[in-house]
């Protein structure tokens, strides 16, 4: 049984930053791609970032400079790094992984196939 479990979601203020944190079970967690998401108050869940197997990474524009993903496979963890957190960076940030064997980064929700439960992010002005 997989399961994606995130951690280190607070309230910071802004300018602050972030470490998030997803330790996955129940998969060979190196042949996945892992991304984070994320979903505001009445917002569709968005496209935060993503890591391949090879550790190429991609990035939602609105979090290019600011956020990095990095994953340790010996540890099963993918984390999201987060600098310069802006009020509009207040949501759940939920973490996914990919169990396709490709070499392209997935963004869209429906190309991942487990999820976790989600931590909250809340970053005051």
């Amino acid at each position: 049984q997989v399961q994606l479990v995130e951690s280190g979601g607070r309230l910071v203020q802004a300018g602050g930053s972030l470490r998030l944190s997803c330790a996955a079970s129940g998969l060979t967690f190196s042949t996945y791609a892992m991304g984070w998401f994320r979903q505001a108050p009445g917002k569709e869940r968005e496209f935060v970032a993503a890591i391949n197997r090879s550790y190429a990474t991609a990035y939602a524009d609105s979090v290019k400079g600011r956020f990095t993903i990095s994953r340790d496979n010996a540890k099963n963890t993918v984390y999201l790094q987060m600098n310069s957190l802006k009020p509009d960076d207040t949501a759940v940030y939920y973490c996914a992984a990919d169990r396709k064997l490709s070499s392209r980064i997935a963004t869209k929700e429906n190309e991942y196939d487990y999820w976790g439960q989600g931590t909250q992010v809340t970053v005051s002005s």
